[in-house]
């Protein structure tokens, strides 16, 4: 197996693995469900073991195949790695990288990984625009740039999309919220609590959880504060407001200071959404460096983010 086609099999896997099912990890990469099963079923035959086990609400790994995600995500890790180090020993790249982001994400995350990867690369430049919007981009500015991030579903298929990093909801909310208001310990109780929300237009799975083998809308009974900023949203909490289902990649860092607490994480992070955040291009090819930037940032994000591995942890001591 060359090391692309090991590289995509491990993915799938652990896509598999960190959605839970075969049709989301399909989703997430733009395959069928059916080409999933296929492909696990010859990963089984290869291994000669049993690496995932099926029922009809979700996809579970067996012992055996936990282990063998622990090692692939090494071995990922590794081939990113020498892939990286072989580029960059073979040629010197040169010229202007140009990238429109989310400017939440894009403060916290992309502009430390593309400071790195410029450090690495001393002939390459980036223009990084941050879109200071709630609304995903969908790609309106290809052609003027290389690339652009999007976080949530994918609608134009014209575009080629690359997976970054998977993306988790969780609730959160301040010790002080949950000290006057008491501690949520099961969703249907949501309509007894503040909350803050988008205003008018919830992300596609936020205030969603699955309640006895169902997935069902579950919202606070008052929103103390509507928005149309995620920031927004996080400083509301921070202040005690009310209770907020927020992306990992947004409050990680305060739940990790204790400045927010987890709700409903008794047995770790929930499972990642469909969709998750992805970097946009036009179909033509890229770029030598648009191609390098994108195996960095694939490597920097996953397969399983930094900071949803540094929660993990976090919530295993707690």
């Amino acid at each position: 197996m060359n090391p692309d086609a090991l590289t995509d099999q491990f993915d799938l896997y652990l896509a598999v693995l960190e959605t839970g099912s075969f049709s989301a990890a399909a989703r997430r990469l733009q395959l069928t469900p059916s080409s999933v099963a296929r492909r696990i079923d010859a990963l089984e035959k290869a291994m000669g073991c049993v690496l995932v086990a099926r029922n009809t609400h979700a996809v579970r790994a067996t012992a055996a195949g936990l282990a063998f995600a622990e090692r692939a995500r090494r071995i990922l890790a590794e081939l990113r790695q020498a892939r990286a180090e072989a580029v960059s020993l073979s040629s010197a790249p040169e010229g202007l990288i140009r990238i429109d982001a989310p400017a939440p994400f894009g403060r916290r995350h992309l502009a430390p990984a593309i400071a790195d990867f410029l450090t690495l690369y001393p002939g390459l430049d980036v223009q990084l625009r941050l879109i200071d919007s709630f609304v995903d981009l969908h790609g309106d500015h290809l052609g003027e740039v290389d690339l652009v991030l999007r976080i949530g579903p994918l609608a134009d298929t014209r575009l080629v999309a690359t997976p970054l990093a998977s993306m988790t909801r969780i609730l959160c909310a301040s010790p002080e919220y949950v000290r006057r208001r008491g501690l949520l310990r099961d969703p249907r109780e949501l309509p007894q609590h503040d909350g803050l929300d988008w205003d008018a237009l919830s992300p596609p799975h936020a205030w969603r959880f699955e309640v006895e083998g169902r997935l069902q809308l579950l919202r606070p009974g008052r929103l103390r504060m509507t928005a149309n900023n995620a920031e927004t949203l996080l400083f509301s909490a921070l202040a005690g407001l009310g209770i907020a289902h927020l992306p990992t990649w947004l409050i990680s860092d305060y739940l990790l200071r204790g400045e927010l607490l987890p709700l409903l994480c008794e047995d770790g992070l929930p499972a990642a959404e469909p969709s998750g955040i992805y970097a946009l291009r036009l179909a033509s090819d890229p770029s030598s460096r648009t191609r390098l930037l994108l195996e960095f940032l694939k490597q920097r994000f996953g397969p399983i983010p930094p900071w949803d591995l540094a929660l993990q942890r976090g919530l295993k001591r707690s």
